[in-house]
């Protein structure tokens, strides 16, 4: 690893010829394109529900929000962003449920879910290590992201039904937070959090399916410095915040809806994945590239 450079997750996984590391001009959330006035925005782990279990985390979120936003949060006479915290153990299906009661009370409806919380907890050789710890990565990166997604799908307005698509007609967005280990060979000692993460991949495959009214995209943000970076990894950790945030906002608009039910990174060009846009949701162009990162969904999960 001491001897790879620091851009080697950004080349090794490249789709576009042109690959970024912060903000660009085209995943600007500032710019009028990719306003999200009047959406409302759940993120797990324009009104924003914050979710988590930790409430001081919550609190410090939303006062991070209310600086950016000029003192707004929670006014929307101004037309800024209106913030409410909601600490909720998402890994409890009745909490889930309530979390979306109180989205319902409040707004209606949610039109945009991202999928953030996460967690490493397993290290080692799958014979080292403790099976409570290595499980604990699926119960929260599998069942934990499938609890939140239900429940969301199942607030978008509609008629209810049993057949795939029938949910709602509701046009709703789902971003995913992933991995490229996921995708991206093999890590040792890492099996527990690349495997949880891969099965994201394949509820977004189903999730796509089912529902053509809901846009879900698995995106995978680089590298970006947090605590559940190791240490080794620390000197590719390159990634700004704002260039994951930037691009979570691009594909939550109905600009970015051909790529759903697809793996995407975050340092790919918008500009050029739109731009292959017929090729793309033809499934061509896959052949050549990096063999089983395309065939789990580089290029589409679905083609």
């Amino acid at each position: 690893m001491e001897n790879l450079p620091t851009d080697f997750f950004v080349t090794s996984s490249a789709y576009t010829p042109t690959a970024y590391r912060d903000q660009y001009p085209s995943i600007d959330p500032t710019t009028p394109a990719l306003s999200q006035a009047g959406i409302a925005v759940i993120i797990t782990g324009a009104a924003i529900v914050l979710v988590g279990r930790d409430a001081r985390k919550l609190q410090a979120t939303e006062d991070s929000l209310r600086k950016i936003s000029g003192g707004g949060v929670g006014d929307t006479s101004t037309g800024t962003v209106e913030c409410v915290s909601v600490p909720t153990d998402v890994a409890d299906p009745r909490s889930a449920e309530k979390l979306f009661q109180v989205v319902k009370d409040r707004y209606g409806h949610a039109d945009v879910l991202v999928n953030n919380a996460g967690v490493f907890s397993s290290t080692g050789p799958i014979a080292s290590v403790d099976p409570s710890e290595w499980w604990r990565d699926f119960e929260v990166n599998v069942k934990r992201m499938f609890l939140v997604t239900r429940a969301f799908l199942r607030l978008l307005k509609g008629p209810t039904g049993t057949g795939a698509g029938t949910e709602s007609r509701k046009k709703a967005w789902i971003v995913t937070m992933a991995t490229g280990m996921a995708t991206t060979g093999v890590f040792a000692g890492m099996s527990s959090y690349s495997i949880s993460k891969l099965a994201a991949l394949k509820v977004g495959e189903y999730v796509a399916a089912e529902y053509p009214n809901v846009s879900i995209v698995v995106l995978q943000p680089g590298v970006v410095m947090t605590d559940m970076v190791l240490e080794g990894f620390k000197r590719f950790a390159l990634e700004t915040p704002e260039l994951v945030g930037g691009v979570g906002v691009w594909l939550s608009t109905e600009d970015a809806r051909f790529l759903s039910g697809r793996f995407v990174s975050a340092n790919w060009s918008a500009d050029e994945l739109k731009a292959r846009e017929k090729d793309i949701v033809a499934g061509e162009g896959s052949e050549g590239y990096t063999g089983r990162e395309v065939w789990l969904g580089a290029v589409s999960m679905r083609n």
